[in-house]
């Protein structure tokens, strides 16, 4: 009801606009009209007892030019005020027809504008992204599927060498199994496929998924993401200020504050404005934020032990990377 209200509000200030800019005379022409009529009686006069004795083709000519270029001129003048005077009617006019639409704009989106169609390109996007998601979680329960096949022939099959049994000490989490996450692989996962039939990221991607510390980070990443695209607000659109290694390091090493706020390099206003609006209406929102940052802090700290500063401003540019900045500026972290 309330978004109805503010939708015809909206309507009845674009209909209560000034009407059509009037095309009759005004004072401009009548002014004009009066002053060549008034001009044209002196000029005849003049030349009426001023007598023609002598006159001539050339001085007829003159006559002409005295007489009628004045008024030329001020029809002239005329004319072009009354075109700057509906310029200016028609300006204000459509000025005050943007302004309307503005103000039913913004209150319905005050009102519950989440429930509106959103704009083509943002559809766009999310479809991009579903599917992306679709054919990663197709793809991962795929090698879900075949992991635990491969761990149940292994676990029951002898080697074929020996013909033994594969003995494993008890309490050994499988994880512990797998070959230690590169650098690499960490950072290609944490930006995330680029398209669909971006074959490298979704391997990387893999690789993390197996690792346990990174496959949370990737998990609350991409819940982020996605609750940040409901807001039309998408990493790829922001092109945040990059700090340099040492700062990196220097929050790896536990340091907060303004002597880090280099890494809060969003300057974005508008995504600035609707993350801290989100953060305060949206609790869901704000704990998927919150453990976010928790967990990007402890997966950088692990990764800058071995990381060089290379791959310390490449991991810097990826989607997550910028996803803490933005959320690290809205919660005060660089504060």
């Amino acid at each position: 009801m309330t978004q109805q209200k503010d939708a015809r509000s909206g309507q009845k200030s674009i209909q209560a606009l000034p009407g059509e800019v009037t095309r009759g005379l005004s004072g401009i022409e009548l002014t004009a009209a009066a002053l060549s009529v008034v001009w044209l009686v002196i000029s005849a006069a003049f030349f009426v007892f001023s007598g023609n004795d002598g006159a001539d083709g050339l001085r007829f000519l003159l006559t002409l030019m005295v007489i009628f270029f004045p008024v030329g001129m001020i029809w002239v003048a005329a004319v072009g005020s009354r075109s700057s005077r509906i310029m200016r009617e028609e300006s204000a006019r459509l000025q005050t027809a943007i302004d309307a639409i503005r103000h039913a704009y913004i209150a319905q989106n005050q009102a519950g504008g989440r429930d509106q169609a959103p704009h083509p390109s943002i559809v766009k996007k999310l479809e991009e992204i579903a599917d992306a998601q679709k054919k990663a979680e197709t793809t991962l329960a795929m090698f879900t599927s075949t992991r635990a096949a491969q761990i149940a022939v292994q676990a029951g099959a002898p080697d074929p060498e020996t013909g033994d049994q594969p003995t494993l000490a008890l309490g050994t989490p499988a994880e512990a199994l797998q070959p230690p996450l590169s650098n690499s692989d960490f950072i290609r996962a944490l930006h995330f496929p680029e398209t669909a039939d971006d074959k490298e990221g979704f391997a990387a991607l893999r690789r993390a998924l197996k690792d346990r510390p990174s496959a949370q980070l990737v998990q609350a990443a991409q819940d982020v993401l996605t609750l940040l695209s409901q807001d039309g607000i998408y990493m790829d659109d922001l092109r945040p200020d990059m700090a340099r290694p040492e700062m990196w390091r220097r929050f790896a090493k536990g340091e907060r504050g303004r002597t880090i706020a280099a890494l809060g390099g969003v300057r974005d206003r508008s995504s600035l404005a609707l993350t801290a609006g989100r953060m305060k209406q949206d609790p869901i929102f704000r704990d998927a934020a919150h453990h976010f940052l928790r967990l990007f802090d402890k997966g950088f700290a692990r990764f800058e032990n071995t990381a060089s500063d290379a791959e310390i401003s490449d991991l810097a540019s990826t989607r997550t990377a910028r996803a803490f900045m933005l959320l690290g500026r809205v919660t005060g972290t660089f504060d």
